[in-house]
């Protein structure tokens, strides 16, 4: 925990050993405005979600309600039956454990508004500093720890990392989007990059060694009818030809195998061609099908390849420093 946090004050600082006024010039100012809005938008739809749903799923009465989540829990695990203590927060990070177990209702309630609250403002400001995304990432970490089985999706936890990083991105006080002499640091980028390649390949390697019908091509000849949520366009998608499936489904490979390998590249012609196939892969999944705020979320860490990723502010950069 103190690296982690001397770690955030040292990016988020910059200090001058490491940063000097002269390298904000070329540094990511406005591609970190386009990832806080966009994170901020994920954000306030995953705290709305939870807004409108969790008192259904998980409040005082709901169908899987969190107190008696974390009342078995006490129980099964020892804790006190009062009180909280450390080895409970490292098991099941909640700020509900500080709630009255009775009524948790009015807590979850507020956790979800001021979460809105929070990414509203990182969505309008376009900027963030350290406390408002910690306390983002606490929030939402508060309702999925006792989520159960309505917050084991994949895409929870990827919020709750990338979010974690971005905590790395942003400076430690200042909420201006173009804070004097706080360019994005390298550490966070390439902490972002990282995601998505561990994202991208790790979801290929599963596809490619699990059901036979990745490898023979035939995957995306039952896809559109047995995914999640399947969408108005998913139906014309579903009857085209059988040679045009397994044209999708090498391209899949592809995509998710080979493209991954450019993200890490040290050649800037390549880092653009993974991470621009990255954003349109995501952006035909979202057309052809509906996972939620997954493949929206899979997009942010790749605008770090966009070729607008190293757009220098020329003097306004320089005035910003």
């Amino acid at each position: 925990a103190l690296i982690g946090a001397a770690s955030v004050a040292l990016f988020a600082l910059r200090m001058p050993p490491v940063f000097s006024p002269a390298q904000a010039t070329g540094s990511f100012w406005l591609t970190r405005i386009l990832f806080l809005r966009a994170l901020g938008l994920v954000y306030f739809t995953a705290f709305f979600v939870s807004f409108r749903q969790s008192k259904a799923l998980i409040g005082d009465n709901g169908l899987l309600p969190a107190r008696l989540f974390l009342k078995r829990a006490r129980e099964m695990s020892g804790y006190p039956k009062t009180g909280v203590t450390p080895q409970m927060i490292n098991a099941i990070p909640t700020l509900l454990w500080f709630a009255d177990p009775k009524r948790l209702d009015p807590w979850i309630r507020g956790i979800s508004v001021g979460g809105m609250a929070l990414s509203a403002g990182v969505m309008v400001l376009g900027a963030g500093n350290v406390p408002v995304m910690l306390s983002l990432w606490l929030l939402y970490h508060s309702i999925v720890s006792v989520g159960q089985r309505w917050y084991s999706f994949g895409w929870e936890s990827q919020l709750l990392e990338t979010g974690f990083l971005a905590m790395f991105l942003v400076p430690l006080v200042s909420l201006s989007a173009f804070p004097a002499g706080t360019p994005a640091p390298w550490a966070a980028i390439w902490a972002l990059r990282w995601l998505t390649f561990r994202i991208m390949l790790g979801s290929g390697l599963i596809k490619i060694r699990g059901d036979s019908c990745w490898r023979d091509l035939t995957a995306m000849c039952f896809h559109y009818e047995t995914q999640p949520v399947p969408n108005p366009l998913s139906w014309f998608l579903h009857h085209t030809p059988l040679w045009f499936h397994k044209i999708e489904t090498a391209g899949n490979h592809v995509v998710e195998l080979i493209l991954p390998l450019f993200l890490i590249s040290p050649f800037r012609s390549l880092l653009l061609i993974g991470g621009s196939a990255q954003i349109l892969f995501q952006v035909v999944l979202i057309l052809s099908g509906n996972l939620a705020f997954l493949n929206w979320l899979t997009i942010l860490p790749a605008i770090l390849w966009s070729p607008s990723s190293r757009h220098s502010l020329g003097k306004g950069s320089r005035k910003a420093n």
